[in-house]
């Protein structure tokens, strides 16, 4: 079975759980995962989990850096429903901040902010997802939720285009950001580009595109090159080996004495990744296997 990770360069127009089930029948595989849902529209930066390393998703998600970060383009003006370039405009007022009008509001969104999420969104309203309301023509009222932004920066304008740079927390939407940016200038604004450079510890530069690994699959060559293995990201649990009877125990959901400190380990036996344990009271027990 092909186990392992895929850091997927997700393309726009693509939902990301389709992006994955794409990666996974390149692999051959049905069980499949990611982290961090990207917007149809957004590109970037998509953690793929395949087979076993579906297993790992929880562990990853505590251990990494949780840490988002995003490349976003604005235009100023006017408003859609889904407030990116993808929905139907709703309301235009033709209004152009200034740069410096602009730059002097973006303090105001760095730290600890409260944020409401956009209606076309994955938030829970009693029951149901905003975006299932949104379609029917409806709206509700989504309560506000605290993010954490650590950076904003507006790069460039290039015509029409505002490009702009954030750091933020997960569960962050670039979107709700833009739309109160402008709300702060007195104006609309609409999102016409996302591309996540940066997630739980992941970077665009070790990301693969779907065109890529679907050409290297297509051509009949060995696409199992570019998967990263199941431990993969697991760098920050410190590490215990087993021998071969140890192994058998821990791997039928037997204890093993230790002298290791308490806490979460990666568990190994020569040199082979068999799963995630936690010591207490000078027992190894097993968390999940491989």
């Amino acid at each position: 079975m092909n186990d392992g990770w895929i850091i997927l360069d997700k393309p726009d127009r693509l939902f990301s759980k389709t992006a994955s089930g794409r990666v996974a029948h390149i692999f051959g595989t049905r069980k499949h995962g990611h982290i961090g849902t990207l917007d149809p529209m957004a590109t970037g930066v998509l953690p793929i989990a395949l087979g076993n390393a579906t297993k790992m998703i929880p562990f990853i998600e505590d251990v990494r850096d949780k840490t988002k970060e995003y490349l976003f383009s604005v235009q100023f003006g006017f408003e859609t429903d889904t407030l990116d370039i993808t929905g139907r405009e709703t309301v235009r007022n033709n209004i152009i901040p200034t740069p410096d009008m602009v730059r002097s509001v973006l303090h105001e969104f760095v730290g600890r902010i409260f944020q409401i999420p956009p209606m076309f969104s994955a938030v829970h309203i009693d029951g149901r997802r905003a975006y299932e309301i949104a379609r029917t023509g409806h709206t509700a009222d989504i309560p506000p939720r605290t993010v954490d932004i650590y950076s904003l920066e507006l790069l460039e304008i290039d015509n029409k285009h505002w490009n702009f740079v954030m750091s933020c927390s997960p569960g962050t939407y670039v979107r709700s950001v833009a739309r109160d940016i402008a709300a702060r200038c007195g104006t609309l604004a609409t999102v016409d580009m996302i591309r996540r450079t940066q997630s739980t510890g992941f970077t665009i530069k070790n990301a693969l595109t779907l065109d890529f690994l679907e050409k290297v699959f297509n051509n009949g060559d060995d696409v199992r090159q570019y998967l990263a293995p199941v431990d993969f990201g697991l760098g920050d649990i410190p590490v215990l080996n087993l021998d071969g009877r140890q192994c058998v125990v821990y791997r039928n959901g037997g204890f093993i004495e230790t002298g290791a400190v308490m806490g979460l380990y990666r568990v190994y036996s020569d040199d082979k990744f068999v799963g995630i344990g936690t010591v207490s009271g000078g027992l190894l027990r097993p968390k999940r296997t491989i």
